[in-house]
């Protein structure tokens, strides 16, 4: 199958050769890898440059955008960016972050899944951290079958019926979400182990801790199943702070009638498939 790569890059010098270097040594090779610069103010750009004359695979893109770090819109939009980029001659696509080790193996594997099983909208693997051990640990805050923003790969089909990623924290559920509304399947490969070099939100703009309240709001949860999935991120968290910011970012989007990342249909499909998960887990 064949397969683009997006990949939106903000100030990862430290990092981004062995991305690139991963992609290069991969068993299924993609036909393009778009790099797009984010405002980078460190080395990034020239890391770039030297890769794309390394490699024709490579394309550069220069976007200029907030200097923010913001989860959702500022790596979507660099996403889309890179987007505009390519042709549609392709089988999936893959939005990836730029401070990941990929096993060799990793995009025949997922290349493997969506020729085997035509029901799989998005697949990926699993994130792995260090440890201050030197220990790679898996790091999975959410369901099995959630595939974590970093890693994500599209099937064409899938992705044209989400409408592409949405520019908003969240961006990275409301896909799935979506995807099951269009009658997809996710699938997460437990043999495919990526090495995350950069702790999760280690670069998150202080202002985004409410943001996941509001992005709860825009998929149309309501209050109760905000409320129980605040909770439960609380109790992961082992923070209650993360509880009262995520419902006062829900309680002032709602206030501020914020816009809607779905339809009103999506929504109440949204709400009946996470009324269903709730009862499955309380065993009712």
């Amino acid at each position: 199958m064949d397969y683009y790569v997006v990949i939106p890059i903000h100030n990862e010098e430290d990092f981004l050769k062995n991305t690139l270097d991963s992609i290069l040594e991969q068993t299924l090779a993609p036909k393009k890898v778009i790099l797009v610069n984010d405002n980078s103010t460190d080395n990034t750009e020239n890391i770039i440059d030297e890769y794309a004359i390394k490699n024709s695979v490579f394309k550069k893109l220069n976007s200029i955008s907030s200097t923010k770090h913001m989860p959702g819109s500022k790596v979507v939009n660099a996403f889309n960016k890179g987007l505009e980029l390519l042709d549609e001659n392709y089988d999936f696509i893959v939005k990836l972050d730029a401070d990941l080790i990929l096993p060799k193996n990793y995009f025949e594997v997922i290349s493997s899944h969506f020729s085997n099983d035509t029901r799989i909208g998005i697949c990926g693997g699993f994130i792995y951290e260090q440890n201050s051990h030197g220990e790679w640990i898996l790091n999975h805050p959410m369901d099995k079958d959630h595939i974590r923003g970093a890693i994500k790969a599209y099937s064409k089909n899938c992705f044209k019926k989400i409408g592409g990623l949405k520019s908003a924290m969240g961006w990275d559920t409301v896909d799935e979400l979506l995807a099951k509304f269009h009658g997809y399947t996710t699938h997460t490969e437990d043999l495919l182990k990526v090495k995350h070099l950069r702790p999760t939100g280690k670069a998150y703009n202080a202002k985004a801790k409410r943001l996941q309240g509001k992005a709860m709001y825009s998929m149309r949860y309501g209050f109760i199943i905000t409320a129980i999935a605040s909770l439960k991120m609380a109790m992961k968290n082992k923070s209650i702070k993360s509880f009262w910011n995520n419902m006062t970012g829900f309680l002032n989007a709602s206030h501020n009638q914020d816009e809607y990342l779905v339809t009103e249909e999506e929504g109440k499909f949204i709400r009946n498939l996470r009324w269903t998960n709730i009862r499955r887990k309380i065993g009712i």
